[in-house]
C-alpha cells in the first residue's frame, strides 16, 4: 500500500447514513463519462454501501440515460415545475438503479435544455462566451434539484455531496434563496475534480447570467463573486465558500492548490481560488482523499501480441470511417505506420489520454530547436529501430495537427487520434513504459490503469501522480522548477530507463506496479471518516 488505509467502521444505526451526490457524469452509465468525475461516481457509491452508507445520485438524464433502465426499474416519470428565468420549466424525474448495485438509486432529471448525444455531456460555447451554454444548463439543474428536494420528490439525505463547478448554482440557491432555506439544515460536501474549470459568467446584462437565471434574487453575497472579475459569478467559488467540507481528489493536489498558479514556471495551483481554499484549510475543512481504481476479478493478465495491438488500432481507425465520405489525413498516416512490420519484442512507449495542454504541453515544449516529443522519438530510434511510441487520444485539434505532422515525419510514432476503451486496454497491457507528463493532475486514472496492467509509468511530480507513483519503487518520476528543467529531467530520466530496460531492477519496479492497489474501499472509508462523520454527530 502507498498510504495507510483508514479503518472501515460501518455505520451502526437503525437508519443508514443517506448521501445524495449531485453530479454531471457517471461512469457506470453508457455515454455519461467524460473525465475523472465519472470514475468516482461509478466506483464510490458501491464501496460506500459496504461501509453502511447509502449513496444515491442525481444528475441530468441528457435525453438518453433514462433508456438504460434495468428490467426492475419503474418506468413511470414524475413531472414537476421549477422557476427559471421569467417562466416555469417542466422537469421530468425518473429513478433507475445503479448498474453496479441494484440497491442504489440514480435519479435522472430531464428537460430539453440538457439533451445531448451520448459521450457529449458538455456543450462548447462559441462567440467568446466561455461556459455560457453549460452554465445555462446547470443553473437550471441546480434549481431543479432544489425544488425536487423541497417537494419531497427526491428523499432528503443526511449529507449533500456536490461535484465540481456545475453544482455551484445549487449551493448558491441553498444558501441565499429563502424558498430553499430549509436545505441549509443538510450539511454539504464539495468534491473538486478539476479546479481549472470554474464556470464563471456575468452577474447581469447577459442572457447567460445570474440575474437572467434567477431574477427573483435581490442580493448576492461576496463569496460567490469571481475574484478576478467582480461583475461575474464564479460557481466553483460559490460551492467552495458555501459548503461545509471541501474535498480534493489526492492529498498532494490538496496541498498544491493552497499556492497560487505561476504561469512563468508552469506551476498550476489554486487558479485564483487559493485564498478561499486556504481559508477552508485554516478551519480544517479541506481534505485530500485519493481516488480509487477498479480491479476486476476476471481481468485478463495475458500480454497481447504486437499483432493484436495493431489489429486493434486498425479496428478503431476503420470504425471511425463509418459515417465519413473521406478518410482524414491523420488516420491515413496512422494506418500507413501500422502497415510497417513490427517486431514482437519491440519496446513500446505509450500514452493514453485527452489531448489538452494539461496532459501534453510539455511534449510540445521547444528545447534546443526541437519539441520534447521529437527528442523522445530520436532517443527511441537510437535505442532500437524497432521501438515505437504509441499515442492514443483526442481533444484539442491544434495539438492533434502538431502530432499529425510529427507522425508523418517519424516512422516510430504511431498516433491514433481517437479514444476507444478496448484499444486503450490493449495499449495498457502491451506497453513497456507509460508516459504521463501532465502539467497538473488532480488525481489521474491513466497511471493507475497502466500499473494495474503491469506497465510501469514515467510521470511528472505533480498532484495525484506523486501519491500513486513512487520513484524507483513502482514507477519513475521526473520534476523541475520550470517547464525547461522539467523537459530536461524527463529526457534525462528516459535516457536512464532505456539503458536499464529488461534488468532485474526494471522487473522489480514493474512487478511492484502490478501489485499496487488503490481500492475504492479505502477511499470510501476516508470519505466516511473525514468528510461525512465530522458533519454528523450521530454517525
Amino acid at each position: 500500500m502507498l498510504q495507510k488505509p483508514d479503518e472501515v467502521i460501518p455505520v451502526q444505526t437503525a437508519t443508514p447514513l443517506q448521501v445524495l451526490m449531485l453530479c454531471a457524469e457517471h461512469g457506470a452509465l453508457a455515454g455519461a463519462k467524460v473525465g475523472g468525475m465519472a470514475d468516482v461516481l461509478a466506483g464510490l457509491p458501491p464501496a460506500l454501501k459496504a461501509c453502511g452508507v447509502q449513496a444515491s445520485v442525481v444528475m441530468p438524464g441528457y435525453g438518453f440515460l433514462g433508456q438504460q433502465a434495468h428490467a426492475g426499474d419503474g418506468e413511470q416519470r414524475l413531472v414537476f415545475s421549477v422557476p427559471f428565468r421569467h417562466r416555469m420549466e417542466q422537469i421530468s424525474l425518473q429513478r433507475i438503479t445503479d448498474p453496479r448495485d441494484d440497491g442504489l438509486s440514480i435519479y435522472l432529471l430531464d428537460n430539453p435544455a440538457w439533451h445531448t448525444a451520448p459521450g457529449q455531456i458538455y456543450v462548447a460555447s462559441g462567440d467568446g462566451r466561455p461556459f455560457a451554454d453549460d452554465a445555462d444548463r446547470f443553473a437550471l439543474f441546480g434549481v431543479a434539484v432544489a425544488e425536487a428536494l423541497l417537494q419531497g420528490l427526491i428523499p432528503k439525505p443526511h449529507v449533500l455531496h456536490l461535484h465540481d463547478w456545475h453544482q455551484g448554482f445549487f449551493a448558491l440557491l441553498r444558501s441565499i434563496d429563502p424558498r430553499y432555506g430549509q436545505l441549509k439544515a443538510i450539511p454539504s460536501v464539495l468534491s473538486i475534480h478539476n479546479l481549472a474549470l470554474q464556470g464563471t459568467r456575468p452577474l447581469a446584462q447577459e442572457a447567460s447570467s445570474l440575474a437572467a437565471w434567477y431574477p427573483w434574487l435581490e442580493k448576492y453575497p461576496a463569496a460567490i463573486l469571481d475574484r478576478r472579475y467582480p461583475n461575474c459569478v464564479n460557481p466553483l467559488r460559490a460551492a467552495i465558500c458555501l459548503s461545509d467540507r471541501v474535498h480534493l481528489v489526492s492529498p498532494n493536489y490538496c496541498r498544491e492548490v493552497l499556492r497560487p498558479s505561476d504561469p512563468i514556471t508552469g506551476f498550476v495551483g489554486g487558479e485564483g481560488l487559493e485564498a478561499d481554499l486556504q481559508h477552508c484549510d485554516g478551519k480544517q475543512q479541506l481534505v485530500g482523499i485519493l481516488n480509487g481504481c477498479d480491479y476486476p476479478d476476471d481481468q485478463e493478465d495475458r500480454r497481447p501480441s504486437i499483432q493484436e495491438l495493431v489489429l486493434g488500432c486498425h479496428r478503431t481507425l476503420t470504425a471511425a470511417q463509418a459515417n465519413r465520405d473521406t478518410v482524414r489525413a491523420i488516420d491515413f498516416i496512422a494506418a500507413q505506420r501500422l502497415w510497417q512490420p513490427m517486431e514482437e519484442k519491440a519496446f513500446l512507449l505509450t500514452f493514453v489520454g485527452r489531448l489538452t495542454s494539461q496532459k501534453v504541453a510539455l511534449l510540445c515544449r521547444s528545447l534546443n530547436g526541437k519539441s520534447v516529443l521529437e527528442h523522445i522519438l530520436a532517443r527511441l530510434a537510437l535505442f532500437s529501430p524497432a521501438a515505437r511510441f504509441f499515442m492514443l487520444g483526442n481533444g484539442d485539434e491544434q495539438i492533434a495537427r502538431v502530432f499529425q505532422q510529427l507522425a508523418a515525419r517519424h516512422d516510430n510514432f504511431i498516433f491514433i487520434n481517437h479514444f476507444d476503451v478496448k484499444l486503450s486496454e490493449l495499449v495498457y497491457r502491451r506497453g513497456d513504459l507509460f508516459l504521463m507528463p501532465s502539467s497538473f493532475e488532480p488525481c489521474g486514472i491513466s497511471q493507475m490503469l497502466a500499473m494495474r496492467s503491469g506497465q510501469p509509468c514515467l510521470v511528472s511530480s505533480v498532484g495525484g501522480l506523486v501519491d500513486t507513483v513512487k520513484d524507483g519503487e513502482n514507477g519513475w518520476r521526473f520534476e523541475g522548477d520550470d517547464t525547461d528543467s522539467q523537459a530536461r529531467a524527463l529526457l534525462s530520466k528516459l535516457d536512464f530507463l532505456l539503458e536499464t530496460t529488461g534488468t532485474s531492477d526494471w522487473q522489480r519496479v514493474a512487478k511492484a506496479a502490478l501489485d499496487t492497489r488503490f481500492s475504492w474501499e479505502e477511499a470510501a472509508a476516508s470519505y466516511l471518516n473525514k468528510l461525512y462523520r465530522p458533519l454528523l454527530g450521530t454517525y
